[in-house]
C-alpha cells in the first residue's frame, strides 16, 4: 500500500474514524437529574448503534483509505472498494442521526408512559459529528481540488539532471553516490593516462524548455506519444519523474524504466 497516494480528504476520513472510535466509549444516554456517579452505558452496549454506526463507519473509512492506497482497486459486484466504503460512511451517518432522535430505541413509547426517556449522550452526539464529517469527506474528495491534494508531499529531489542522464542513485533517490568516477584508470591504462572517451549523451530538446523533475498529487495516466487512448503507465504520488518536453498544456514524461509518454493532466504537479 502506497501511503503517498492518500489525499487530504483521506486524512479527514482517517481523523473522523479516530473520533468515532473514541466516541464509542462515551455515554450512549443522557438522563436529566442523574448523579455524576451514575454508570451510564457506552455505545458498545447497544447492538444497533455498534453495528449501524460504529462498525459501519470504521469499516467504511478503512475501505475508502485502502482503495486509495492500492495500485489496483479490487471490485465487488462491479463496484470498487472505495464506492462500498463511501456507502458505508453514508449509512453510518444516517444511522447515527436516527439514534440521536430516539436513543432509547422505542423503549419510552409504551402507552401510558409518563417519562420522555433518556436523551442522546455525549458519545452518540460525537458519533453523529464524526460520521457526518467522514461521509462528507469521502463524497467530496473526488470533487474538491483542495481535498485531492497529496496528504504527504513528496520530498524534493536534487537539482534536475540533463535530459538523457540517469539521476544519481536512480529515480527517487537523488544524491546517492555512484561507484567509480571520472579519471579513474582503466585496466591496462597507465597511471595518469586520459580516461576512455565517454559515450555521447543525448542533447536537450531545442527551444526554451528545460527538463525538470516533478511529482503528481494523485495517480495520473501516462499516454503513448502517438496519441493512443490506452495508457502505457500510471504515475504514482511520492515518486519523481522527469519532464523532457512541453506539448502545449501537456508534458512528455519519462518513467523509472525509461518509457516516455504524454501526461495530459498537469494540474497540481509539484516541481522539483
Amino acid at each position: 500500500m502506497n501511503i503517498r497516494s492518500l489525499t487530504r480528504g483521506d486524512g479527514v476520513v482517517i481523523g473522523a474514524a479516530v473520533l468515532l472510535f473514541i466516541a464509542s466509549f462515551l455515554d450512549l444516554y443522557s438522563i436529566d437529574g442523574a448523579p455524576d456517579s451514575a454508570d451510564l452505558p457506552s455505545l458498545w452496549a447497544s447492538g444497533p448503534v455498534v453495528l449501524g454506526v460504529v462498525l459501519a463507519g470504521i469499516i467504511g473509512a478503512a475501505l475508502v483509505v485502502i482503495s486509495r492506497g492500492l495500485p489496483q482497486v479490487p471490485k465487488v459486484a462491479g463496484l470498487d472498494l472505495g464506492q462500498f466504503g463511501i456507502a458505508f460512511t453514508v449509512f453510518a451517518a444516517w444511522s447515527a442521526l436516527g439514534n440521536i432522535f430516539d436513543p432509547a430505541g422505542g423503549a419510552d413509547n409504551f402507552e401510558g408512559s409518563t417519562s420522555d426517556g433518556p436523551s442522546a449522550g455525549l458519545g452518540l452526539i460525537l458519533a453523529l459529528v464524526a460520521t457526518l464529517l467522514m461521509a462528507a469527506a469521502a463524497l467530496a474528495t473526488p470533487l474538491v481540488p483542495a481535498l485531492k491534494g497529496a496528504l504527504i508531499p513528496a520530498p524534493r529531489p536534487a537539482a534536475p539532471q540533463p535530459y538523457g542522464a540517469q539521476p544519481q542513485g536512480g529515480y527517487g533517490y537523488p544524491g546517492a553516490q555512484q561507484p567509480g568516477g571520472y579519471g579513474q584508470p582503466q585496466p591496462g591504462q597507465p597511471y595518469g593516462g586520459q580516461p576512455q572517451q565517454a559515450q555521447a549523451q543525448p542533447q536537450p530538446p531545442a527551444g526554451d524548455f528545460s527538463p525538470f523533475w516533478f511529482a503528481v498529487p494523485v495517480p495520473r495516466p501516462l499516454f503513448a506519444e502517438d496519441g493512443s487512448p490506452t495508457p502505457i503507465a500510471e504515475l504514482a504520488p511520492g515518486t519523481w519523474y522527469l519532464a523532457v518536453e512541453q506539448r502545449g498544456p501537456a508534458l512528455v514524461a519519462q518513467t523509472q524504466d525509461g518509457r516516455r509518454g504524454v501526461l495530459q493532466d498537469t494540474s497540481g504537479i509539484q516541481r522539483g
